[in-house]
């Protein structure tokens, strides 16, 4: 009979040591196979393979497309890529970004909960703002386990505390008890229930995994009046037990408060580019005021240091305000 062995694991800011003490609290005969999605830069190396393998008795490494799911492993997202389940093997996809990350934590859960139903354990550990919330109601909903960190207990408590406000966990613990939680788990028999995954969760499985996009008058959602920050084609919004998602045609996908960031950065790339624009103008103006003072046009060189006086208030202006928006929120 098959048991709990599936277990998916999302992390973000503060997860490495997280991760770490996990790992190392498994016993060298753990019988389930982890796989694992941390938030890194698109670098070509992550160092996270070595570390995990050099605290615990389980061999980690990055996984490889195509490759077979095995007891005893700790297959890890390579940088830049989403890591997916498919029936008995990974897939590894330079799939659209979800919450402004690749790999994302979202894509893994809910095509782990398309396969491979109850048998799948989501865990969701410290990290900022909230992917990996979505993924985890997918869980929920093919019967499979919740656990999150214990908000108390992460460095970010951000992850984890969106993952309880949406989604009926199973399990709150510390970082120290979740290894002796995924042992019992990974003992516990179940029975054979075929996965059922929702149309929609495997229609977005196959968006991660560059499969297809909308066919034909199919739409992601409801119009939401928003453009998508990574492509600029139109959002659509979905609503589901509160948390509210938005998806474009190609695939990027966004919580409410992966968005809010996305447009935050989205509003200071146009500023930085404004406030460029600006001060070239002014350089231009102050330029044509000298060539005019040379050539001894008083009155024209006047209103061409107006002019530069001008663009240098408004250039102070969005530096003022690049100034103000970059003030730490509260997790930062």
């Amino acid at each position: 009979m098959p048991t709990h062995d599936i277990v998916t694991i999302g992390a973000s800011a503060g997860g490495v040591e997280t991760l770490s003490r996990l790992v190392a609290g498994l016993p060298p005969d753990f019988p389930g196979a982890l796989f694992i999605v941390l938030h890194i830069p698109p670098e070509p190396r992550s160092l996270l393979p070595s570390i995990l393998s050099k605290v615990g008795p389980l061999q980690a490494r990055h996984a490889v497309d195509g490759e077979p799911i095995k007891p005893g492993q700790i297959l890890v997202a390579p940088p830049d890529l989403h890591l997916l389940l498919d029936e008995g093997v990974v897939r590894v996809v330079h799939g659209p970004h979800e919450n402004r990350h690749r790999p994302a934590i979202d894509p893994l859960f809910r095509s782990a909960a398309l396969v491979y139903g109850s048998r799948v354990v989501g865990v969701v550990l410290s990290g900022m703002l909230d992917d990996g919330t979505a993924g985890l109601m997918e869980i929920k909903r093919a019967g499979g386990i919740a656990i999150t960190q214990d908000p108390r207990d992460a460095l970010y408590p951000g992850m984890p505390t969106s993952a309880m406000r949406h989604v009926d966990v199973d399990y709150v613990l510390p970082h120290t008890r979740i290894p002796a939680q995924l042992v019992s788990l990974a003992a516990e028999r179940l029975p054979a229930v075929e996965p059922n995954g929702r149309p929609t969760t495997e229609w977005e499985k196959k968006m991660a995994d560059l499969d297809a996009g909308p066919q034909g008058d199919e739409r992601p959602g409801v119009p939401s009046g928003l453009t998508c920050p990574d492509c600029h084609g139109n959002l659509w919004e979905t609503r589901d037990q509160g948390l509210v998602r938005y998806r474009c045609r190609v695939g990027h996908a966004y919580s409410t408060d992966s968005m809010k960031a996305a447009q935050d950065d989205s509003v200071e790339r146009a500023l930085w580019i404004s406030l460029r624009a600006v001060e070239e103008k002014a350089a231009l103006a102050r330029r044509t005021a000298e060539e005019a003072r040379s050539r001894n046009l008083a009155g024209v060189e006047s209103i061409y240091r107006e002019k530069a006086q001008e663009s240098t208030n408004d250039a102070l202006i969005i530096r003022e305000i690049l100034s103000r928006s970059r003030e730490p929120t509260p997790e930062s």
